[in-house]
């Protein structure tokens, strides 16, 4: 379903002629709170059947492939940022952030995070080319999330690898920031925190608080990564940047709950150590990496009906596709 063919002339804006049916419609509802109950129901429904229909599991399995190409070079170039703060910050860093991850997967993290802090001694020109590098690296599973995006919406790639490329780039560059941003959140404990805690005149009932405040933080962290990439990554004109979407919350809620689930079942009735003996940890990790992307991409598919929904609701018949408008379509006339 990710490919139709599509006649239209090369410009950022729509197609020349004919209704503007398009999530930019005024006839369109502003919002999907402005959606009549009926019109979430159809939602729903379709949500479940593109799920099936675009095969995001086999996508999400991908996502995972180009997840452990990023990851590494990702946390790397997180490290180095870190690095500016000293030892004890990436250290720190190691200390918590296995923690998030279920059962034998931590052993596995902490062993990666171990080596890429042991390797992260470079310094001036040299550790900017490492993070550049690492950009690099980490980009493509962006570039992989661009292209399932698309799918998701229906929406062929328009625009062109010179367009493509920076945006993919900058993706990658803002969400390191993020992740950066992230970490410092989870590091300062301990005597970290402690030492923050002196400088700033925090005393201990406030470094407690902090102490159960800064997983909310990553929480809302992590909502701002899914609305980047769900807001920059499909070739869609969306109405407007929003901080957080319906399917980056079902995402988020998915994701913590599904991580939760998995963690208990592979304490207390998961056999990976068993059956697979020393790479228990990495085929935890594996999988767990697997149910992020599906509850991921299940965010955007809903995102993505949601869209079809306020086009129908405008007017467009209910098969008709795609059903946004294209951000670019200078690519359409190249194939």
């Amino acid at each position: 379903m990710a490919h139709h063919d599509i006649e239209q002339p090369a410009n950022d804006g729509p197609p020349a002629g004919g209704p503007d049916l398009g999530p930019e419609s005024e006839t369109a509802p502003g919002s999907p709170a402005e959606l009549p109950k009926r019109s979430w129901w159809g939602v729903l429904r379709r949500t479940v059947k593109e799920f099936q229909e675009d095969n995001l599991t086999d996508w999400a399995a991908a996502l995972t492939y180009y997840a452990v190409l990023s990851i590494f070079p990702a946390l790397l170039a997180v490290i180095s940022v870190l690095g500016l703060f000293g030892q004890s910050a990436t250290q720190s860093l190691v200390d918590n952030l296995g923690a998030l991850a279920p059962g034998p997967a931590r052993q596995t993290i902490d062993t990666v995070l171990q080596a890429l802090q042991s390797s992260q001694r470079a310094a001036g020109i040299a550790a900017i080319m490492g993070i550049a590098v690492a950009l690099w690296s980490a980009s493509s599973y962006v570039g992989a999330f661009m292209r399932a995006a698309n799918v998701m919406y229906e929406m062929p790639e328009g625009r062109p690898v010179w367009k493509t490329l920076p945006l993919r780039l900058g993706i990658t560059a803002v969400l390191v920031i993020l992740m950066a941003v992230g970490s410092v959140a989870v590091v300062f404990t301990g005597g970290l925190a402690e030492q923050a805690g002196k400088v700033l005149g925090i005393g201990e009932t406030g470094l407690a608080i902090w102490g159960v405040a800064k997983w909310p933080v990553l929480v809302i962290i992590v909502a701002l990564v899914l609305a980047l990439l769900y807001w920059a990554a499909p070739n869609v004109q969306h109405p407007g940047f929003r901080w957080i979407t319906p399917g980056s919350m079902i995402a988020v809620v998915l994701w913590i709950a599904a991580s939760a689930a998995f963690g208990f079942y592979v304490a207390n009735f998961g056999s990976y150590s068993k059956t697979y003996a020393a790479l228990a940890g990495v085929i935890v990790f594996l999988i767990w990496l697997w149910i992020t992307n599906v509850a991921v991409l299940l965010g955007v598919e809903f995102d993505a009906e949601l869209a079809r929904e306020r086009a129908i609701e405008a007017g467009l018949p209910a098969d008709e596709e795609p059903y946004a408008e294209p951000r670019d379509t200078r690519k359409f006339d190249d194939e």
